[in-house]
């Protein structure tokens, strides 16, 4: 599904005159601010096409759905650079040059830990777009909602429970039978904290305290699931 989508995504970019796709880029740039300041609801398509400096007939012209239409493409073009970044942040893990060892596993799993928490304060402006969806939820088109889950949560839940598996496999975890909960268990032990005491990076933590969380969280997780 994720992939079909990001299929069909990549024919219409290609399909579209390279000053209309500059346009509509400079537009989705600027609303991507706005949104993450605003959220869904508040932002008005006044705002968005003043930021942007063009006009709403220009907007519409764009984005004809109007503001859903430019909220989705703004939030799926996000998720997609953050979906990138933390596949990146994976690959240690799924790399068959470099099975896992028992001496590597609490360094390996802080060392994901990290670089999953240390995206929030290099994409802030799609972590506070996230923010205003779980804020936002009711509000936000069902098919807004869709399209960031098959962008970016999706696939990398996918690539985080290949990921538990591989440790399985190697006798360093068990997974109980679900590798997905597993990774679930795991951003869940690793993030939530810092999430909710920095609002989704709005406000950094002190580094120690992050430190603290993660180690906290990755032991948890390592206690939940030792390998029997």
């Amino acid at each position: 599904m994720g992939s079909s989508n990001e299929a069909r995504m990549a024919q219409a970019r290609r399909e579209v005159p390279p000053r209309r796709l500059a346009k509509q880029v400079a537009i989705a740039s600027a609303s991507c601010t706005v949104f993450g300041r605003e959220g869904y609801t508040r932002a008005s398509i006044d705002a968005l096409a003043a930021a942007a400096g063009v006009s709403t007939r220009t907007l519409y012209n764009h984005f004809p759905g109007g503001k859903a239409a430019l909220f989705r493409t703004v939030v799926t073009w996000t998720s997609t650079e953050v979906r990138d970044a933390q596949l990146r942040c994976l690959e240690p893990l799924l790399n068959p040059e470099r099975p896992p060892r028992p001496a590597d596993l609490e360094p390996d799993l802080v060392a994901l830990a990290r670089g999953f928490v240390d995206l929030m304060t290099e994409y802030p402006n799609h972590f506070a777009l996230v923010r205003h969806i779980h804020a936002e939820a009711d509000h936000v088109p069902p098919e807004v909602l869709a399209a960031w889950q098959e962008a970016g949560p999706v696939p990398v839940g996918r690539a985080l429970a290949d990921a538990m598996t591989a440790l399985a496999e190697a006798g360093l975890i068990d997974v109980h039978g679900d590798a997905e909960l597993a990774g679930a268990h795991f951003m869940a032990l690793i993030s939530h904290a810092v999430v909710q005491l920095s609002h989704y990076g709005v406000r950094p933590l002190p580094p120690q305290q992050t430190d603290r969380l993660i180690r906290g969280g990755v032991n948890a997780f390592l206690r939940a699931y030792a390998a029997s």
